[in-house]
């Protein structure tokens, strides 16, 4: 389902085209799109990049579009094998590594702040790194199409529906089934993305729900 056929849909599924109407849909899939993507940790939604961490500089600047990290690896400058970091707290960093002159190949890192994480021990050398992370992919709205789109429409149409009808105000009835409709759908998504997605997942910190 491309943005046209699902803006179509949530029109006739509430039965209103009126124009202030029209205009706000993008609104309610954008809304939808956004409660989806907090719910579900699919792959859709996750890249990396690679980088280097910098001799003697205990911070990394996350990506411009950095929501959360799910992983990050530190990559041996001779064999090349990558080295995957604990995630711990600041508190942990500072209370493990006090010296920012005490320098190693990073084992730990931290959310330092919304831009940035701190690192333990200080980088000793100019090291590669690759960081797989969450981001909010672009909108079916100016994308066209999306991932959700094309898989799982079922889950962002109802969501939208549902934001449509908390718009005009509708009965609590038809707000209560269409809420009722996503998170149907939104429990199919999640046997895909927290259940079979995670089926051979590395860290046992992830979220994972039982697939049968």
């Amino acid at each position: 389902m491309n943005y046209s056929q699902l803006s179509t849909a949530i029109q006739d599924y509430v039965e209103n085209t009126e124009a202030t109407f029209v205009a706000q849909i993008p609104t309610f899939v954008q809304l939808a799109e956004e409660r989806i993507y907090n719910s579900v940790q699919i792959p859709a939604i996750r890249k990396n990049v690679t980088g280097s961490l910098t001799l003697g500089v205990k911070y990394l600047q996350l990506p411009s579009d950095w929501l959360a990290t799910f992983s990050l690896a530190v990559i041996e400058p001779v064999t090349n094998a990558q080295s995957f970091m604990l995630n711990k707290d600041v508190n942990y960093i500072r209370a493990a590594y006090p010296d920012p002159d005490d320098t190693g190949t990073p084992q730990h890192y931290a959310q330092f702040d919304q831009n940035t994480l701190i690192l333990g021990p200080t980088p000793d050398l100019n090291y590669a790194m690759e960081l797989h992370y969450y981001y909010y992919p672009q909108s079916i709205v100016t994308a066209g199409t999306s991932w959700l789109g094309d898989n799982f429409e079922t889950v962002l149409l109802y969501g939208a529906i549902r934001e449509a009808y908390v718009y005009m105000k509708g009965e609590q009835d038809m707000v209560a089934n269409y809420e009722n409709k996503y998170q149907e759908s939104l429990g199919l998504l999640k046997v895909l993305g927290d259940g079979k997605d995670r089926r051979d997942a590395y860290r046992s910190g992830q979220v994972r729900i039982p697939v049968l």
